[in-house]
This record gives C-alpha cells, sequence and structure tokens, in this order.
C-alpha cells in the first residue's frame, strides 16, 4: 500500500515537473543584445585586459579588439575607460549566439509591472543605481506594453558561452544576462531562485540580454 502511495506522489510529481518545466532550453532566435562591461579597479591608471571567448558570432564591438579576442585599456575607479586617445564608460559587444538559454525557471510578470520587477531584481543581482537605469531604458520600451514577459536571468547557459577572461583577477565578478520572451498568457514556470551579488574590490561588472522569440 506505501508502495502504490509512493509512486503515485512520484507519478504526480513527475507530471508537474512536465507542465512546469514545459520551455526547457530555447535556441535563441534573436541576438545578444548590449553585453556592457564595467571596470571599476581600486587604483586610477590601472592597465586591464579583458578576453572574450564568445560561442557565436560577433556582429559589433565598441571600442574594436586592440588585442586577441579582446581589449587592453587602462581605467579609473569611476569607470572611465581609455584606449588610445578616446574614453569610454564601458566595453560594448554584441553578437549571434550559438547556444540555447535556459527557461527551466523564471518569472512571468505582467508587461505593466515590468519596471517595477526590474528595479527590485537588479538591486539585489548588484546592479547599482545607474547601471540599472541604463539595463531598464535600454530593455522596457521593448517589454511594457507586452501582456506578460516570461524572464529567466541566465546563469551558466550564458556565462559557459560568452567567458569573461579579466587581467588582473578581480574581486567582484558580476555578469547580468537577461533572457526574455513576450506572452500573451500567463506561462507557469519554476521560480527562480536567483542569487544576490555584492561588489568587494576590483569590480567588473556586465549587463545584457536576449530577446529569445
Amino acid at each position: 500500500m506505501k508502495k502504490r502511495s509512493f509512486l503515485g506522489i512520484l507519478a504526480v510529481a513527475l507530471m508537474m515537473a512536465l507542465v512546469w518545466c514545459s520551455r526547457g532550453a530555447v535556441a535563441a532566435e534573436g541576438p545578444d543584445l548590449k553585453p556592457v562591461i564595467y571596470l571599476y579597479p581600486q587604483q586610477d591608471a590601472t592597465e586591464i585586459t579583458v578576453k572574450l571567448d564568445y560561442n557565436g558570432t560577433l556582429t559589433s564591438l565598441d571600442p574594436a579588439f586592440n588585442i586577441d579576442n579582446g581589449w587592453s585599456v587602462v581605467a579609473n575607479t569611476n569607470g572611465q575607460i581609455t584606449l588610445g586617445d578616446k574614453t569610454y564608460s564601458y566595453l560594448f559587444w554584441e553578437g549571434n549566439p550559438g547556444n540555447q538559454y535556459d527557461f527551466y525557471s523564471g518569472f512571468c510578470v505582467k508587461g505593466s509591472e515590468t519596471e517595477a520587477f526590474l528595479k527590485e531584481k537588479l538591486a539585489y543581482l548588484g546592479l547599482n543605481d545607474s547601471e540599472a537605469s541604463a539595463f531598464i531604458s535600454y530593455w522596457l520600451p521593448m517589454m511594457k506594453d507586452n501582456t506578460y514577459n516570461v524572464i529567466s536571468f541566465q546563469e551558466g547557459a550564458y556565462t559557459n558561452n560568452a567567458k569573461l577572461d579579466v587581467n588582473p583577477k578581480p574581486d567582484s565578478m558580476i555578469r547580468v544576462f537577461m533572457a526574455w520572451y513576450p506572452s500573451d498568457k500567463e506561462v507557469k514556470i519554476l521560480p527562480q531562485d536567483i542569487k544576490g551579488a555584492s561588489r568587494t574590490g576590483f569590480s567588473v561588472v556586465e549587463w545584457g540580454g536576449n530577446k529569445v522569440k
């Protein structure tokens, strides 16, 4: 009797998992947009190299790479980056990914509630007010008028396919990448347990995203 009961519970659990995790891994139909990399060393005029190992095709760089697969720059504590005779607020790249993104867990958010949702989650994920404002200014116009937005903040599905090698090694590395898609209907998805982040010492911060369809 107990065995039957256990098997029944297991069967129900498996069925629920199939319903909640129906999206699974999703191949991106769109490009990786706006990954921007901020550098915050502890001393002004710090020489830093940043290399990007990307599983995909790069379509845009600003500034252009000046070393193999990366940048060799000078950065100040306020985040100002110098390459040659030009200054930048961040390093920018975009590309067409060769990987899938993970929608086993995430959030289904009403379009009208997306701004408040992003403000809360981005702060928890470690972006400061300026970085979060830039993120929201870029993405919210695409999201606010949708009935729902299905959002999953990527971890290994992104970082393992867009590897950053920074020298000197940062004390803190914060990488916020939002995969998402609009939906006319509410989508059941397992709530995502996102990890908070804080900054100490030399910090590297990145944000970007992909509207997967």
